[in-house]
């Protein structure tokens, strides 16, 4: 599997993540079988992970080059230094939404939920969101969403758009209704999410394309 470069400076590499493989060795399998390895093993230098994104998410990932980088980086991201901007395919118009305030709180077997008013232990999470486009397929409405998490908790993207009424499509723990039903049969198996841009300090953007699978998404819904 391979991670296409996006950028290279003394500091950083950025590529782009293709679904279905973890940042870092996921519990169970061989340490082999994560990006930063395989990013590692094909440069032939040690790379540092800075920050993850869900193995079935595709994307932007950066990692650090050297020690130095990997603390002002790390810090970077705990002050909100860096700017994160995905694209969601969801299942719903998500009409009149363009800002989800909605604290969250672990749930069982690594899930996240929203919290209850007051809720210990319940962390704030806000992300921005923005409906670029709507598609209607069999009944059912689509809509290619671009999110900007203004905090990073764990599926707070998941969560949160699905607190909204649009899951992302075929979301297998916050989406499962998309699963079946007429867009069961869209051309994307895996969860409709995609981590388009990331800017860190010192001005660097990095924006990763759409992969195959989400363009093909696109086509079969411009084809209804």
């Amino acid at each position: 599997m391979q991670a296409p470069l996006l950028h290279e400076d003394a500091e950083l590499i950025a590529v782009a993540k293709p679904a279905g493989i973890p940042v870092i060795p996921a519990r169970g399998e061989p340490p082999e079988a994560c990006l930063q390895h395989v990013v590692a093993a094909a440069r032939g230098e040690r790379l540092w992970v800075v920050h993850r994104i869900d193995r079935d998410t595709s994307g932007v990932v950066v990692f650090a080059r050297t020690a130095e980088a990997h603390r002002m980086l790390n810090l970077a991201f705990e002050q909100r230094e860096v700017e994160k901007r995905y694209l969601a395919w969801v299942a719903g118009a998500l009409e009149g939404v363009s800002r989800i305030d909605v604290d969250l709180h672990e749930a069982r077997k690594g899930k996240t939920r929203p919290a209850e008013p007051g809720e210990p232990g319940a962390k704030r999470a806000v992300t921005e969101v923005a409906v670029e486009r709507r598609w209607a397929r069999d009944g059912a409405v689509v809509s290619r969403v671009r999110c900007r998490p203004i905090t990073g908790r764990h599926h707070q993207l998941r969560v949160h758009l699905r607190w909204a009424g649009a899951p992302i499509l075929h979301d297998p723990l916050y989406g499962k209704d998309t699963l079946r039903g007429p867009l069961a049969a869209a051309p994307c198996p895996r969860l409709a999410l995609h981590a388009a841009e990331l800017t860190v300090p010192g001005g660097r953007h990095f924006t990763a394309p759409l992969p195959d699978d989400l363009v093909a998404l696109e086509r079969w819904l411009e084809a209804t």
